[in-house]
């Protein structure tokens, strides 16, 4: 795959289970975009260091160059003027239930991350950021019951849309980074 190809969920799936990692690859990338929403920068060391995750393999060779592309992604989508973050979960083709849990566990990843972040925001947080956070939580800590098929298919893309939103606008407000053009004063 060539470097500049976006990284897909199977993909990271993959390195998940290759590093034994003990969360859902779904819950990895959450964790990452809730760390960057936060205002924190992964830097020089590792992914897993960084979320303070444990691997049964330290990531080298392929999967370190995964991550490491895996975090230059997440931070561009999530700058994306046109909007075009996307949260890493399974294709549409799976199973309706299998893709609401990787939601559930996205959000739950979105929220430790952006807890991680240590960014000073308690009480700094616009009302709606902290509306968006409370309603993340929400979704985190879901259960689904699946009646209708269409309708529950439907559920599930309104609350896939919120969320990749809520990404978006939690980033904007809290990981705002002064520009830094070069080191001559003007």
């Amino acid at each position: 795959m060539a470097a500049d190809e976006l990284i897909g969920y199977d993909e990271l799936d993959d390195t998940v289970v290759h590093l034994k990692l003990a969360v859902p690859a779904s819950e990895l990338h959450g964790s990452l975009c809730g760390f960057l929403s936060g205002g924190a920068r992964v830097g020089k060391q590792s992914l897993i260091e960084a979320l303070h995750m444990d691997a049964e393999v330290t990531p080298a060779g392929r999967d370190q160059a995964l991550l490491e592309r895996l975090v230059a992604q997440s931070e561009a989508e999530l700058a994306d003027p046109e909007l075009g973050f996307e949260p890493l979960l399974p294709a549409d083709d799976r199973p309706l239930s299998e893709r609401a849990e990787a939601l559930v566990d996205w959000c739950r990843g979105f929220l430790g991350g952006f807890g991680l972040a240590g960014a000073d925001v308690h009480g700094k947080l616009s009302e709606e950021a902290q509306e968006i956070l409370r309603d993340l939580a929400t979704i985190a800590s879901s259960s689904f019951d699946f009646g209708d098929e269409g309708e529950d298919e439907d559920a599930l893309i309104e609350v896939h849309e919120f969320v990749r939103m809520a990404a978006m606008l939690l980033f904007a407000e809290c990981a705002k980074r002064p520009a830094i053009q070069n080191d001559t004063l003007h």
